[in-house]
């Protein structure tokens, strides 16, 4: 299964995937000094939910279309459904697009993409914000060059398509050097669960490679097709305190609206 974000723009995966982003730049907006956001594998920002793409797997009309009447929750929760309301009854906000409406003026983003023709879209979704940035490139490869960031704070998403086989290696490769240089960073790292022995065996590198907190955070569908997306994970290494409960509250909410869906959160390393 390919997992490029058109297709499955505002799924179950994505609510939780963005509810959990919104939560830790609402956290680091507590402090005045500036953050960063980085975002290795942004897509093309924004996606159309009539497009091909979209309707081929249906998936946003059993993920965010089931959250139309949810008018309250954990703060982290209304503020995303604030930022999908405000993106257009047709259109999804991805992950580059929720954090630039969520950056202040001293904070910057800087969003890669690697396919041609998404960048290009991403960069025509960013344009009307002046703290945020594109770039065309391999999100792996530019990680060393970019952290630590100038601001040293900041979130990382990690967030590929999977389409190489060996993806998730790719991921666990590249986090030995990041938390080297940015060990204080967030980092928020996507992960389809086709095999739970290729997920572990993922989030077992990531605590090989240095995380001294993690937690783990799985959702899953209630009757997925076949050739549907089941069940994601988020690890979320250097969580924000607080993160781990509000998150809690937000799933208990929303996953049982999508398709009977359910959630799982539990520590790897560290704790509260």
């Amino acid at each position: 299964m390919n997992y490029r974000h058109a297709f499955h723009a505002g799924n179950f995966a994505d609510v939780a995937k963005h509810v959990a982003l919104v939560a830790v730049l609402l956290h680091l907006r507590k402090k005045d000094a500036a953050f960063a956001v980085i975002d290795s594998h942004a897509g093309r920002g924004a996606y159309d939910l009539s497009s091909g793409e979209a309707l081929r797997t249906g998936e946003a009309a059993d993920g965010i279309g089931r959250l139309a009447g949810l008018q309250s929750g954990p703060p982290a929760l209304a503020a995303y459904l604030d930022l999908v309301r405000a993106a257009g009854p047709s259109t999804y906000p991805g992950s580059p697009l929720i954090a630039a409406r969520l950056l202040r003026p001293q904070d910057r983003l800087l969003a890669i993409e690697k396919h041609p023709e998404d960048a290009a879209a991403l960069a025509a979704t960013l344009k009307p914000f002046r703290n945020a940035q594109t770039q065309s490139a391999d999100g792996y490869a530019r990680l060393g060059a970019l952290l630590p960031p100038p601001q040293r704070r900041g979130v990382i998403l990690i967030d590929p398509p999977y389409e190489a086989p060996d993806e998730f290696d790719l991921v666990a490769r590249a986090m030995p050097g990041a938390l080297r240089r940015f060990a204080t960073g967030v980092y928020l790292i996507w992960f389809p669960v086709k095999s739970p022995a290729e997920a572990n065996g993922l989030c077992g590198e990531v605590l090989a490679a240095g995380a001294k907190k993690a937690l783990r955070i799985d959702v899953r569908r209630g009757g997925a097709a076949a050739d549907r997306l089941a069940a994601a994970g988020l690890l979320i290494v250097n969580p924000p305190f607080g993160f781990a409960g509000e998150m809690q509250a937000a799933l208990a909410l929303t996953m049982p609206l999508m398709a009977g869906g359910q959630a799982s959160i539990a520590w790897l390393a560290g704790g509260e």
